[in-house]
């Protein structure tokens, strides 16, 4: 049974070890804003591209970027009670896969795998995580405008693979705005 520090550990761990492997500085930011099972989620991030580039072929390539975030969660019904709310604080770490242009501007694709971890034991709404460690994953399609705003809608889900029950699972709509430097 994963506790509240291995948790913790965990997270830090990736998001450290990810920081030193990137050879370049942070080169863009984010602020999400997310709905899902009578919760909002506001999220700020801070992202490095990944100097790969896979699969080049008429002008596109997959691509990708380390993602560390910070966020608040508000359930606004706490233990599926009515007006009971439950505020949760999520530090994450996502390594994302992108499917775009060679140029970087234009429609893309693009999804992620990430570790995460909530300073509480969300139960919101009928829905119940049992431990603070999620995995979040994400799916995902924007657009690059040529001055360099980036702008997504997302599905995100988050869960703790099943390793400890409850583990019904949540999942967000998600709105992204990004500024790459």
């Amino acid at each position: 049974m994963m506790t509240r520090a291995d948790g913790i550990a965990i997270t830090l761990g990736c998001m450290l070890t990810a920081v030193h492997a990137t050879s370049g500085a942070v080169d863009s930011m984010s602020a999400e804003w997310a709905h899902g099972n009578q919760t909002q989620v506001v999220r700020v991030g801070l992202q490095w591209n990944w100097s790969s580039r896979w699969w080049q072929s008429n002008g596109t390539h997959i691509g990708g970027y380390w993602d560390a975030d910070l966020a608040q969660w508000r359930g606004t019904r706490f233990k599926n009670l009515p007006g009971t709310a439950q505020n949760i604080t999520e530090i994450g770490f996502t390594p994302v896969f992108r499917f775009a242009r060679d140029d970087g501007q234009g429609l893309y694709g693009e999804l992620g795998i990430g570790a995460h971890y909530l300073s509480g034991i969300y139960n919101n709404n009928g829905k119940q995580l049992s431990t603070h460690f999620q995995f979040g994953d994400h799916i995902g399609v924007g657009y690059v405008f040529s001055n360099a705003l980036d702008l997504e809608f997302r599905l995100q889900h988050f869960s703790n693979g099943g390793y400890q029950e409850p583990n019904d699972g949540i999942n967000f709509l998600v709105l992204r705005a990004r500024y790459q430097f």
